[in-house]
C-alpha cells in the first residue's frame, strides 16, 4: 500500500485549472510545502495539525503570518488583525453587534448578492439606511461614492468593493468622515489597497488567502469596547482581539497555509507585482470577450472586477454543452451563479496565466465550432 507522501504526491500530477470563486486554486508550490510538511513539521514528529494552539510551535507560525499579512498591505499598529472561524457571513452578523445598536444607524451601499446578505443580517440587530444601489440597472455599476446618502448619524457605511457573483467592483475609495467597512472576500491581496481609507475589512480566507473555514479582520482598535450588551463573547471583537485570536482553538491548519501563501505573495513581489498580474490577467479575459460575436460581459467597463469574470454565450442553449467540453479540457467550476447565468471564471491571485491562456483558446475553439 502506498504511504501518504506517495499519494498526496501523485495528486499534483496533471492538475486541472479551477475556476471556481472559492474554495478557490492554490499556489502550487505552497501545497508542496504543505505536502512535503503534513506528516512531520520541523522535525518535530507530528503534523501541524496536531501540535497545540498554545505551544511555541503554533504562536511562531501565528505571529509570522500575521506580520507577514501586515507587511504586504502596509497595516498600521493602530489596527488590530483577525484570524478567526467563519468567514464573511459571521462578519455581517458580528459588525452591527460591535459598531452599532438597535438605536443607532448603518449605511449599506447595495452592489449585488452579497451586499444584499449584509444588510439582511444587519436589519436583525440596528437600523440600516441604503446609501446608494444599483439594483434597479441589474447591478451593471458600482454606485458612485460621491452620490452615496449617508445618515448624518451613521455609524459606520458597508461596502461589498468587489461583487464575486456579479462580477462588479469598486476601483477607488476616497477618504470618508464615517468608517467604512469593506467586505474584502474576493480582493483581499489581489491588488494595493490604503487602508487607512478603510476602519474596517473582513472577508473569508478561500479565494485568496487559504483554505475554507478561516475569516479574517482588519479593525481600527478605536471602534472596539462598543458591542451591544447581546453580542455573545465569541462574536465580540474586543474579545478576540485581547486573545490574539485564540480565545477558542483557532483553526489552525488555516492559518499555517494561509502564512505560507503570504510568504509565496511576498517572493513574487507582495501585492504591487500581483495587482500587475491580476490587470494583466483579467484584461486578457476581457479584451477576447470584448472583441468577440460570440461572448458578452454586462458590466460596465470601469467596474469590471479584476477577480471574478462573467460572460454569457450568444446562445444559452450551449451552455451545457459548454461546461461539458470545458470540464473535459480540464476547466473547471466555470457555472455562472443562477442569479446571473452564463458563465464566470475567477481568477485568483493563484490561477497561472496558463490558465487564462487555457481558457481563451477554449472558448475561441468553442465559439468557432458553434457559433
Amino acid at each position: 500500500m502506498k504511504n501518504l507522501q506517495e499519494i498526496l504526491k501523485n495528486k499534483t500530477v496533471g492538475r486541472k485549472f479551477n475556476f471556481g470563486p472559492g474554495p478557490a486554486t492554490m499556489p502550487l508550490s505552497v501545497l508542496e510545502e504543505v505536502q512535503n510538511e503534513l506528516l512531520d513539521w520541523k522535525g518535530l514528529g507530528l503534523s501541524v495539525m496536531e501540535i497545540s494552539h498554545r505551544s511555541d510551535e503554533f504562536q511562531e507560525i501565528a505571529k509570522e503570518a500575521e506580520s507577514d499579512f501586515r507587511d504586504l498591505l502596509n497595516i498600521p499598529d493602530s489596527y488590530g488583525v483577525l484570524f478567526m472561524h467563519g468567514g464573511a457571513t459571521l462578519h455581517n452578523a458580528m459588525i452591527p453587534l460591535n459598531l452599532s445598536n438597535a438605536e443607532g444607524t448603518a449605511d449599506y451601499v447595495h452592489s449585488g448578492h452579497w451586499a444584499a446578505r449584509s444588510i439582511k443580517e444587519a436589519k436583525r440587530y440596528t437600523k440600516v439606511n441604503i446609501a446608494a444601489s444599483s439594483e434597479e440597472e441589474q447591478f451593471t455599476f458600482f454606485p458612485d461614492q460621491d452620490k452615496w446618502n449617508l445618515s448624518h448619524n451613521s455609524n459606520y457605511v458597508h461596502i461589498t468593493p468587489n461583487e464575486t457573483i456579479g462580477g462588479l467592483c469598486l476601483k477607488e475609495l476616497k477618504p470618508s468622515s464615517i468608517p467604512v467597512v469593506a467586505d474584502y472576500s474576493s480582493g483581499i491581496l489581489s491588488e494595493p489597497i490604503d487602508i487607512s481609507n478603510f476602519s474596517m475589512i473582513y472577508g473569508g480566507a478561500q479565494k485568496n488567502i487559504g483554505p475554507a473555514g478561516m475569516g479574517f479582520a482588519i479593525i481600527k482598535k478605536d471602534l472596539l469596547n462598543k458591542a451591544q450588551d447581546i453580542t455573545p463573547t465569541m462574536l465580540n471583537y474586543s474579545t478576540m482581539l485581547e486573545g490574539e485570536s485564540m480565545y477558542n482553538t483557532p483553526p489552525t491548519f488555516a492559518w499555517y497555509v494561509a502564512g505560507k501563501v503570504f510568504k509565496w505573495l511576498k517572493s513574487i513581489g507582495g501585492v504591487e507585482a500581483m495587482g500587475e498580474i491580476n490587470h494583466r490577467k483579467a484584461n486578457k479575459l476581457y479584451s477576447f470577450i470584448d472583441e468577440s460575436n460570440f461572448y458578452s460581459n454586462n458590466i460596465k467597463k470601469p467596474n469590471r472586477s479584476i477577480m471574478n469574470i462573467p460572460f454569457l454565450l450568444g446562445d444559452d442553449n450551449l451552455n451545457k454543452l459548454f461546461l461539458e467540453e470545458s470540464e473535459e479540457a480540464g476547466l473547471l467550476a466555470l457555472k455562472g451563479h443562477r442569479s446571473v447565468g452564463g458563465m464566470r471564471a475567477s481568477i485568483y491571485n493563484a490561477m497561472p496565466e496558463e490558465g487564462l491562456d487555457a481558457l481563451i483558446e477554449f472558448m475561441a475553439n468553442f465559439s468557432n465550432k458553434e457559433a
